[in-house]
């Protein structure tokens, strides 16, 4: 098991599920709730985040060979993807591919806010589930798939003390901490993104090595 391999899909995956920077979307969705109602949306939260990425990495590779798409082909596509959500959190920006203004809209209704938009798209959007499929496909072994549970345990972990923390983390960083933090997120993301397109055109195109 290659920790060192881990950590670093770990870094890479908390940098595009970012949940420091979805702190003021998670404070304006349950403004004016309940201590006890806030720790459970957090609680649901985090579990559906680490179910739907750890779901990814397991039987992303048989979806993929479901609709014959070519792990190259993904990790080009996956990485404009990744590297466009960069650009974005470059600029301070939430991505539509993470929140479309429609599933915005969803936040007035308590029941299913926890789930969509909060876990899907905006913390576990095809961002993160890419990243988790071209990671299992970089892992052979069924050993190597089940390894990717730490890193998703970890961002799930990371994910739920943010949100439990969300009004400290938003009294203390403000905006301009949080837009930072999003900032140097974003520069490590777009870092990521490149790799994995280089990784696909070689393997598209052979001759590039």
């Amino acid at each position: 098991m290659d920790w060192a391999y881990l950590f670093k899909i770990g870094v890479a995956l908390f940098a595009i599920v970012n949940p420091i920077g979805s702190v003021p979307i998670f404070i304006s969705a349950t403004d004016g709730w309940g201590r006890k109602e806030k720790l459970r949306t957090a609680n649901v939260v985090a579990v559906t985040v680490f179910t739907v990425l750890f779901t990814s990495a397991l039987f992303g590779d048989s979806i993929l060979a479901f609709f014959s798409i070519t792990i190259p082909s993904f990790q080009v596509g996956g990485g404009i993807l990744i590297l466009l959500i960069a650009i974005n959190m470059l600029h301070a920006k939430q991505s539509h591919s993470k929140q479309t203004p429609e599933e915005a809209k969803t936040m007035e209704e308590r029941d299913v806010v926890a789930i969509v938009p909060l876990s899907i798209p905006l913390l576990a959007g095809p961002g993160a589930i890419g990243s988790m499929i071209i990671a299992a496909q970089q892992s052979k072994t069924l050993i190597g798939h089940v390894s990717l549970f730490f890193p998703i345990f970890a961002v799930a972990v990371l994910t739920w003390l943010s949100l439990q923390l969300s009004s400290y983390i938003a009294d203390k960083l403000g905006t301009i901490g949080i837009n930072v933090v999003t900032r140097l997120m974003g520069l490590i993301l777009a870092a990521m993104a490149i790799e994995f397109i280089a990784h696909g055109l070689i393997g598209l195109f052979p001759l590039l090595a």
